[in-house]
Protein backbone atom coordinates (compact mmCIF):
# COMPACT_ATOMS: atom_id res chain seq x y z
CA UNK A 1 0.00 0.00 0.00
CA UNK A 2 1.35 3.45 -0.88
CA UNK A 3 1.96 6.10 1.77
CA UNK A 4 -0.94 8.30 0.55
CA UNK A 5 -3.29 5.29 0.70
CA UNK A 6 -2.03 4.51 4.20
CA UNK A 7 -2.70 8.13 5.18
CA UNK A 8 -6.19 7.87 3.70
CA UNK A 9 -6.78 4.79 5.83
CA UNK A 10 -5.46 6.75 8.84
CA UNK A 11 -7.83 9.62 8.08
CA UNK A 12 -10.76 7.20 7.92
CA UNK A 13 -9.68 5.57 11.18
CA UNK A 14 -9.38 8.97 12.87
CA UNK A 15 -12.88 9.91 11.70
CA UNK A 16 -14.26 6.62 13.07
CA UNK A 17 -12.48 7.16 16.41
CA UNK A 18 -14.14 10.57 16.74
CA UNK A 19 -17.49 8.94 15.98
CA UNK A 20 -16.88 6.31 18.67
CA UNK A 21 -16.02 9.06 21.16
CA UNK A 22 -19.35 10.75 20.40
CA UNK A 23 -21.19 7.45 20.76
CA UNK A 24 -19.45 6.75 24.09
CA UNK A 25 -20.60 10.09 25.51
CA UNK A 26 -24.15 9.49 24.34
CA UNK A 27 -24.30 5.92 25.62
CA UNK A 28 -22.94 7.03 29.01
CA UNK A 29 -25.60 9.76 29.28
CA UNK A 30 -28.39 7.38 28.26
CA UNK A 31 -27.29 4.65 30.67
CA UNK A 32 -26.98 7.20 33.50
CA UNK A 33 -30.55 8.34 32.82
CA UNK A 34 -29.40 11.87 31.96
CA UNK A 35 -30.63 11.70 28.37
CA UNK A 36 -32.85 9.72 26.02
CA UNK A 37 -31.68 8.46 22.66
CA UNK A 38 -34.01 10.97 21.01
CA UNK A 39 -32.32 13.91 22.81
CA UNK A 40 -29.45 14.06 20.32
CA UNK A 41 -31.04 15.95 17.44
CA UNK A 42 -28.68 16.41 14.50
CA UNK A 43 -27.38 19.91 13.82
CA UNK A 44 -28.65 21.33 17.09
CA UNK A 45 -26.07 22.01 19.81
CA UNK A 46 -26.70 19.84 22.85
CA UNK A 47 -24.53 18.68 25.71
CA UNK A 48 -21.51 20.55 26.97
CA UNK A 49 -19.23 22.81 24.98
CA UNK A 50 -16.50 20.16 24.63
CA UNK A 51 -19.05 17.58 23.46
CA UNK A 52 -20.31 19.97 20.79
CA UNK A 53 -16.72 20.72 19.68
CA UNK A 54 -16.20 16.93 19.41
CA UNK A 55 -19.25 16.77 17.13
CA UNK A 56 -17.92 19.62 15.01
CA UNK A 57 -14.45 18.05 14.79
CA UNK A 58 -16.09 14.86 13.50
CA UNK A 59 -18.16 16.83 10.99
CA UNK A 60 -15.02 18.67 9.82
CA UNK A 61 -13.43 15.29 9.09
CA UNK A 62 -16.49 14.16 7.15
CA UNK A 63 -16.49 17.40 5.17
CA UNK A 64 -12.82 17.08 4.18
CA UNK A 65 -12.49 13.33 3.74
CA UNK A 66 -13.97 13.31 0.20
CA UNK A 67 -11.41 15.86 -1.04
CA UNK A 68 -8.44 13.99 0.36
CA UNK A 69 -9.89 10.68 -0.83
CA UNK A 70 -10.37 11.95 -4.37
CA UNK A 71 -6.78 13.17 -4.67
CA UNK A 72 -5.25 10.06 -3.08
CA UNK A 73 -7.38 7.64 -5.09
CA UNK A 74 -6.72 9.52 -8.33
CA UNK A 75 -3.01 9.30 -7.60
CA UNK A 76 -3.31 5.57 -6.90
CA UNK A 77 -5.26 4.92 -10.11
CA UNK A 78 -2.78 6.73 -12.35
CA UNK A 79 0.24 5.36 -10.49
CA UNK A 80 1.49 8.69 -9.15
CA UNK A 81 4.60 8.07 -7.08
CA UNK A 82 6.65 10.98 -5.80
CA UNK A 83 8.47 11.72 -2.57
CA UNK A 84 6.59 14.99 -2.10
CA UNK A 85 3.24 13.29 -2.68
CA UNK A 86 4.07 11.00 0.25
CA UNK A 87 5.25 13.87 2.47
CA UNK A 88 2.19 15.99 1.68
CA UNK A 89 -0.12 13.07 2.53
CA UNK A 90 1.66 12.47 5.86
CA UNK A 91 1.64 16.16 6.72
CA UNK A 92 -2.03 16.43 5.75
CA UNK A 93 -3.00 13.61 8.12
CA UNK A 94 -0.92 15.05 10.96
CA UNK A 95 -2.50 18.48 10.46
CA UNK A 96 -5.99 16.95 10.32
CA UNK A 97 -5.44 15.18 13.65
CA UNK A 98 -3.88 18.34 15.11
CA UNK A 99 -6.87 20.40 14.01
CA UNK A 100 -9.31 17.93 15.56
CA UNK A 101 -7.45 17.70 18.87
CA UNK A 102 -7.18 21.47 19.08
CA UNK A 103 -10.87 21.86 18.19
CA UNK A 104 -11.93 19.43 20.90
CA UNK A 105 -9.60 20.79 23.57
CA UNK A 106 -10.60 24.45 23.54
CA UNK A 107 -12.79 27.10 21.98
CA UNK A 108 -10.44 29.94 22.92
CA UNK A 109 -9.27 32.53 20.41
CA UNK A 110 -5.77 31.02 20.53
CA UNK A 111 -7.12 27.52 19.83
CA UNK A 112 -9.13 28.88 16.90
CA UNK A 113 -5.96 30.45 15.46
CA UNK A 114 -4.10 27.15 15.85
CA UNK A 115 -6.99 25.26 14.20
CA UNK A 116 -6.89 27.70 11.31
CA UNK A 117 -3.13 27.15 10.93
CA UNK A 118 -3.69 23.38 10.82
CA UNK A 119 -6.51 23.87 8.30
CA UNK A 120 -4.35 26.14 6.13
CA UNK A 121 -1.58 23.54 6.16
CA UNK A 122 -4.09 20.92 4.98
CA UNK A 123 -5.20 23.13 2.11
CA UNK A 124 -1.59 23.70 1.04
CA UNK A 125 -0.85 19.97 1.22
CA UNK A 126 -3.95 19.17 -0.80
CA UNK A 127 -3.01 21.73 -3.45
CA UNK A 128 0.52 20.30 -3.58
CA UNK A 129 -0.87 16.78 -3.99
CA UNK A 130 -3.19 17.99 -6.75
CA UNK A 131 -0.30 19.64 -8.60
CA UNK A 132 1.91 16.56 -8.29
CA UNK A 133 -0.86 14.15 -9.27
CA UNK A 134 -1.95 16.35 -12.15
CA UNK A 135 1.59 16.45 -13.55
CA UNK A 136 1.95 12.65 -13.66
CA UNK A 137 1.22 10.91 -16.92
CA UNK A 138 -1.13 7.95 -16.61
CA UNK A 139 0.69 4.62 -16.78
Amino acid sequence: MTIPLTCLFGFILWTVLLLLAIAAVRIRQILAGKARASDFTAGIPHGGDRYWRLNRAHMNCLENLPLFSAVVLTGAVIGADALWLDRFAELYLAARIGQSVTHISSGSDRAIQIRFAFFSLQVLCLLGMILITGSVRAT
